[in-house]
């Protein structure tokens, strides 16, 4: 299998002046992301508006930016639904077009059990050859995958890890506790990252890496050499940036702050819009103060 890297970067999908997906400049996006510190790049996910694209835009996606990619670093394609045969035939459609893993997340609106969340990741990792990577992110979704699921499914060969965007590191700590040994957990939060690493996580897939993702590295690079002071204060140094990028639903606040350093990512489609002035002007404010590592 090949190695998918520790610092993921959850890109955004870019839209031009028509709503349309641009593809060109997702590609742009993608080559300067692998050159400011991503080891990969997860497409067409939360960040990327995934529940406004059509699977057509996303497979055109992966295919798009796994050109660019190369053996540069990972692409990860965003493959779930609340429908397992769904999942399963977009995970079919990605495997076809070359992609290195794919993502999928515990089904939202249905509100299944732990033992329909099972069957559900089980179908997939069956009709596939791909590393999977499970998503958990209650928030949105409603349900918990807990931690003794994802042990449970980390005993199938291919599931490989989990995003973990619960937020509670009593969950996350049982998680790696309870799970197959060479099963990965990377953070879905950004806030969550230092958190997670020191309890023994593997990395991140993340959202402020597309502006700061070499000093996130370095933090995680402090925490693997036991330098827990020096990473905890690049984690409080960043903590503001990050906060800032939330402070609107994702990605808009991204796309906004993208914007203002070099990169016309458009604006979100509908439902979602650009952030208030107010929030506008705390990205700014917190982009003056930050070394921004990525380059246009």
């Amino acid at each position: 299998m090949k190695e998918l890297g520790r610092l993921l970067t959850a890109m955004v999908t870019p839209f031009n002046d028509k709503d349309d997906v641009d593809y060109e400049q997702a590609k742009k996006l993608a080559a300067a992301l692998l050159d400011s510190g991503s080891d990969g790049i997860v497409v067409a996910a939360t960040t990327g508006e995934a529940p406004t694209l059509s699977w057509e835009e996303e497979l055109r996606l992966f295919k798009e930016v796994k050109s660019v990619v190369g053996d540069r670093g990972s692409v990860i394609a965003y493959t779930g639904s609340n429908s397992t045969a769904e999942a399963v035939e977009a995970t079919k459609g990605a495997e076809k077009i070359g992609v290195d893993a794919c993502l999928s997340v515990v089904p939202y609106y249905n509100k299944p059990s732990q033992e329909g969340i099972y069957q559900h990741f089980r179908a997939i990792a069956e009709s596939t050859s791909l590393p999977v990577i499970m998503y958990n992110i209650p928030g949105r979704v409603v349900v918990n995958m807990t931690a003794e699921t994802i042990a449970r499914l980390s005993l199938i060969d291919n599931i490989i890890g989990v995003k973990e965007a619960n937020g509670d590191m009593d969950h996350v700590a049982q998680t790696i506790s309870l799970a197959h040994e060479d099963f990965l957990v990377w953070s879905g939060n950004d806030n969550d990252t230092f958190h997670i690493m020191a309890l023994g996580g593997y990395g991140v897939i993340g959202v402020t890496t597309h502006l700061v993702g070499r000093q996130i590295k370095k933090m995680m690079d402090l925490i693997l050499e036991n330098n827990v002071l020096e990473a905890a204060a690049i984690h409080r140094h960043l903590l503001p940036l990050v906060n800032a990028l939330f402070s609107a639903p994702n990605p808009a606040p991204l796309k906004y702050a993208l914007k203002q350093i070099g990169f016309n990512m458009g604006n979100p489609r509908l439902p979602l819009v650009m952030p208030d002035a107010k929030a506008m002007a705390v990205i700014d404010s917190e982009l003056k103060k930050h070394t921004i590592d990525i380059k246009p």
